[in-house]
């Protein structure tokens, strides 16, 4: 039997320059690398469009939570109040309203669901709030889209683009927060804060990739995302036959036989 393990180490010994760049291709690719240069952009408008002395940046916040831990990508605390911005780095056309549950993006015939990061940004707001013992009415939400993306729904105010964003935090005026309690606020942010560690970050994923592997178990409606609920038919030869409809019903009438 030929050992290959000559012929395999002159293979490498001639290729191996393409190793890395195998290596730096799928690392550009990743979702994580996605992620950093979507909070880069973001990051640099602020810093570049807003007044460091009126708006204070604080970035990758991890906090805790009854269950485990919620991460944050921007919170700029100011005296108009404090924006907790989540950030997105997609292309494509983006589909969704405020309330669905799932939002859809389309890249020419490929099509992927994702969670509304509405909601996803709500439980951050809640969170924020409870850890600083304020009103989440002093709190905003924004969504911001950055990449190659197009809206093809119609959107909330808070959900912009990166160019939008600054609009829309100047679009907010009215002085809410006194300036020492903008100072305490930041304080207590910074101390509530998780330690910025590998760990940290490791423990974070492992919590939403639990929440992810939850949520995949759930029964949720094909056509909008919703809960599906177990019913039974009344009419026709159907009648008494169980089966999977949607929980928004009329409005969605979805139905499933079956759901694994």
């Amino acid at each position: 039997m030929i050992d290959p393990t000559p012929i395999i180490m002159n293979v490498i010994s001639t290729f191996w320059y393409f190793i890395p760049l195998l290596i730096f291709a799928g690392i550009f690719k990743s979702p994580w690398f996605k992620g950093v240069i979507g909070e880069a952009i973001v990051n640099l408008a602020i810093r570049i469009k807003l007044d460091k002395s009126s708006y204070h940046l604080i970035k990758n916040v991890t906090l805790p939570t009854e269950n485990g831990t919620t991460q944050i990508d921007h919170i700029l605390v100011s005296e108009r109040g404090i924006f907790v911005i989540e950030t997105k780095n997609m292309k494509g056309w983006i589909f969704g309203t405020e309330k669905q549950k799932q939002w859809t993006q389309k890249i020419f015939n490929h099509t992927n669901k994702f969670q509304n990061p509405l909601h996803q940004n709500y439980k951050h707001v809640k969170t924020l709030a409870a850890c600083l013992g304020i009103s989440d009415s002093h709190i905003f939400s924004v969504i911001v889209f950055v990449g190659d993306s197009e809206f093809k729904t119609e959107i909330p105010q808070n959900v912009t683009n990166a160019r939008g964003l600054i609009r829309y935090i100047k679009s907010i005026n009215e002085l809410i927060i006194s300036p020492t309690e903008k100072e305490e606020l930041i304080q207590r942010i910074e101390s509530g804060r998780l330690k910025r560690t590998l760990k940290t970050n490791r423990d974070h994923v492992q919590h939403v990739k639990q929440i992810v592997a939850n949520k995949e178990s759930e029964k949720s409606c094909p056509k909008c995302g919703s809960a599906m609920v177990q019913r039974a038919s009344k009419k026709g030869g159907n009648a008494g036959n169980e089966f999977w409809g949607c929980s928004q019903f009329p409005k969605c009438r979805a139905i499933c036989t079956s759901i694994r």
